[in-house]
């Protein structure tokens, strides 16, 4: 049975180095590459000068440097008998849904996070009505794909999302639980909660220390117990420095479901959330909500320290959602 063409959007800037493509975000490379197997996908994106660590598995990829040519390309995929899938609502990705849907072209849009939240921590709130806006045209026409019931009212298709695979639950390193030994993977950026989290644990009273996983280069710290691991792009290297601590720190304000719940979980260290992403629990074990504050962050910490054991035992018994699920669910969506 041949294939059906998937072309697949993002606002995801791509760096070209020959005939090899490099992007910086896991996530961008994990579905468009996942999806080709169930489909032939056409990757339209932005251009970037930067080399990320991520390199694309994928043979047809369409980057574009400006509108003007991310237009150009999609417009020009008209020829084809395709099918559309549109990670996230952003004006690249909105301008071009305008084109699909004055053509006709049958349309997926995957939201995976909260874009009305996350303009206005990166913005402001004053610019939540421009999402607002391109979110109410985007889901005119278009199938909906979430990862979360909450990112939208309109009928859609739940998936569970997940990076993992056989390794992720394999091998479980024992971990001392004398002392928090907290780890942070993620973008360091505003909405991530990151900087606001940093504030909290220089004033919190504990015995710890604190890793970070993320780009850091740019990022200035003064305090000796926090650790700028840097950028880590391999799940074996990932899968090491979440075995060498022992809690895991989510101090977004928003998010979808996001991956490192799981990936933590599946390695039994327990995680610690504050309450504006209450939701993202889901009746896993392992998931602990504090307050955005040094005293009830502490006294979170000092709870799963003492209570470790039990808690990893709680853990073990949670299902968690694979890679390999993750894309059957969305390609099942697709394929009709």
């Amino acid at each position: 049975m041949n294939k059906q063409n998937l072309i697949i959007l993002n606002n995801e800037k791509v760096f070209k180095d020959g005939d090899n493509y490099f992007c910086e975000n896991l996530d961008l490379k994990i579905v468009p590459e996942g999806l080709n197997s169930f489909f032939n996908v056409k990757f339209i994106v932005r251009s970037s000068k930067k080399k990320g660590a991520q390199k694309l598995n994928l043979k047809d990829i369409n980057t574009a440097s400006n509108i003007f040519l991310y237009i150009f390309n999609v417009i020009k995929s008209f020829n084809t008998n395709s099918k559309y899938l549109i990670i996230s609502i952003t004006p690249y990705t909105f301008l071009a849904y305008l084109f699909l849907l004055i053509f006709r072209k049958k349309v997926y849009l995957y939201l995976w996070s909260d874009g009305h939240e996350e303009w206005e921590h990166l913005i402001g709130k004053w610019s939540v009505w421009i999402y607002s806006l391109m979110y109410n045209i985007c889901i005119l026409k278009s199938e909906i794909i979430v990862c979360n019931k909450r990112l939208t009212r309109k009928k859609s298709h739940l998936i569970s999302i997940s990076r993992l695979d056989e390794q992720w639950f394999s091998n479980i390193k024992k971990v001392s639980s004398d002392k928090a030994n907290f780890l942070y993977v993620g973008r360091i950026s505003k909405e991530k909660g990151i900087f606001n989290f940093i504030k909290i644990f220089d004033k919190m009273n504990l015995n710890s220390t604190l890793s970070i996983v993320g780009n850091t280069e740019k990022f200035s710290l003064n305090n000796p117990k926090i650790i700028k691991i840097g950028y880590i792009s391999d799940a074996k290297s990932l899968i090491r420095i979440y075995d060498e601590c022992n809690i895991t720190i989510l101090p977004s304000y928003t998010e979808g479901y996001p991956y490192v719940i799981d990936e933590s979980l599946s390695r039994l260290r327990p995680v610690i959330i504050f309450e504006e992403i209450s939701y993202v629990v889901n009746d896993k074990e392992g998931i602990y909500i504090s307050k955005r504050n040094s005293d009830s962050l502490r006294q979170t910490t000092e709870y799963i320290l003492k209570n470790y054991t039990a808690i990893q035992s709680k853990m073990s018994k949670n299902t968690l959602p694979t890679k390999k699920s993750m894309l059957k669910q969305i390609s099942d969506i697709i394929i009709v």
